[in-house]
């Protein structure tokens, strides 16, 4: 007998990817989420993986725990991904996979923590020359 398991839906999974998203960047762990919210992390991590949909009242809530909109875990949501004027998103599963590096939730901590505009501007432009010089390393190699 062959079971055929359903495959999460990708509206769910843009949900809870935006969960995890907003709980790392704000360095709450899938615990501590879960004690706000009465359930269990594993409750948590499979929200996260969109193989349980969050119910309306239960994303509120995490609205509420992780101090953001609700309409904030829908951003860039599939069939969502194109603005009034035609022009694209990056893709939410790029910002996510490049967010769940221990390194670059470090990085966006302490870029978030500059007030001063031309700081931020001359550290994202050491930012791209580095990431222009390790491209032309790999070029030449």
């Amino acid at each position: 007998m062959v079971v055929n398991k359903k495959k999460p839906n990708p509206i769910d999974i843009h949900v809870g990817a935006r969960v995890r998203l907003r709980r790392t960047m704000m360095g709450m762990s899938q615990e501590k989420l879960g004690e706000h919210l009465g359930i269990t992390f594993q409750q948590i991590q499979k929200y996260e993986k969109g193989t349980n949909r969050i119910g309306a009242s239960r994303l509120q809530k995490i609205a509420e725990v992780l101090n953001t909109p609700v309409s904030y875990f829908f951003e860039g949501a599939p069939g969502d991904d194109e603005k009034a004027d035609g022009l694209r998103e990056p893709s939410a599963d790029y910002i996510v996979d490049m967010l769940s590096t221990g390194e670059s939730m470090q990085i966006t901590r302490a870029f978030s923590r500059i007030r001063n505009p031309k700081i931020r501007r001359r550290l994202l432009d050491l930012v791209r020359s580095l990431a222009d010089a390790d491209h032309d390393d790999e070029t030449t190699a």
